[in-house]
C-alpha cells in the first residue's frame, strides 16, 4: 500500500488549500479513504472521511469549509479546504481502510503526511 499527499503549504488565515493523496498497491475503490490531522502537541483527529461509494462525513469544526472527494478511477483522494484559520494548522496524513468505514482513527494504512501552516 502506498498513500502520497501533497498539497500542504502556508496560507494566511481565511485562505485556501486543496490537499491530494496518491493512492497505490491496493483495491482503493473498496477502501474506505480519510484525512486526519494531528497538531503539535495533540492527538491524531478524524478530519473527513469517505465511503467507497462516496459517502462523506466530516468533522463539526471543519462542517462547511472542508470538501472531501475521491476519484476511483484515477486513485486520488482529495480535500479541499476552505476559510483557513489558526486551529487547522496541523500534519494531515491520508489514510485507508478495507473494513465499512467508521469515525475513528484506526486506519490501517497511512501516509507520511503533509503540513499545513495557517498564519
Amino acid at each position: 500500500v502506498q498513500l502520497v499527499e501533497s498539497g500542504g503549504g502556508s496560507v494566511p488565515a481565511g485562505g485556501s488549500l486543496r490537499l491530494s493523496c496518491a493512492a497505490s498497491r491496493f483495491d482503493y475503490s473498496r477502501h474506505c479513504m480519510g484525512w486526519f490531522r494531528q497538531a503539535t502537541g495533540k492527538e491524531r483527529e478524524t478530519v473527513a472521511i469517505i465511503s467507497a461509494n462516496g459517502g462523506p462525513s466530516y468533522a463539526v469544526s471543519v462542517t462547511g469549509r472542508f470538501t472531501i472527494s475521491r476519484d476511483n478511477a484515477k486513485h486520488i483522494l482529495s480535500l479541499q479546504m476552505n476559510s483557513l484559520n489558526a486551529e487547522d494548522a496541523a500534519m494531515y496524513y491520508c489514510a485507508a481502510d478495507p473494513r465499512p468505514c467508521r469515525w475513528s482513527t484506526d486506519f490501517g494504512y497511512w501516509g507520511q503526511g503533509t503540513q499545513v501552516t495557517v498564519s
